[in-house]
């Protein structure tokens, strides 16, 4: 899916299955915002890097980067949007060696209203492989509200 700035349709769709979803957790698509409006579960991966992702506080937000190369994302408002339990790292059982298949995941809790990025920087993509400027940053805006 192709990221667009100006996508009213898709994110209107968006919502709505955010709506449905709001009691058992959603993953967010790629889109360029998207809202909670309720305590609710919202998974996000790589298509939802540099967006902006509104919730309300108490919501939970895992983040799944699918790539061992990552380090667990941080955020930096710990005091607004902080991490809940120790990050996990899962290899692909079908990897190849130096491969970096697998996901790394980190839950987050929305506690105060504010504002914070979850982030995740890394410069290998793979065994002696650098990564492309477009694919060493990921960073999510989070603004949570009360």
């Amino acid at each position: 899916m192709t990221l667009k700035r100006t996508a009213p349709l898709a994110l209107a769709m968006a919502l709505l299955a955010l709506a449905g979803c709001a009691s058992t957790g959603t993953t967010l698509l790629a889109t360029s915002s998207a809202t909670v409006t309720a305590p609710a579960g919202v998974v996000l991966d790589e298509h939802a890097n540099q967006t902006t992702l509104k919730v309300v506080a108490g919501s939970t937000i895992e983040v799944d980067l699918h790539s061992t190369y990552w380090p667990a994302p941080t955020s930096s408002a710990p005091d607004t949007v902080a991490p809940n339990g120790a990050p996990t790292t899962a290899p692909s059982p079908s990897c190849r060696p130096g491969g970096g298949c697998g996901t790394v995941t980190t839950h987050f809790t929305a506690r105060t209203p504010g504002t914070a990025h979850l982030t995740a920087t890394r410069t290998t993509c793979g065994e002696a492989l650098n990564c492309p400027p477009d694919q060493r940053t990921y960073d999510v805006t989070v603004e949570v509200t009360g």
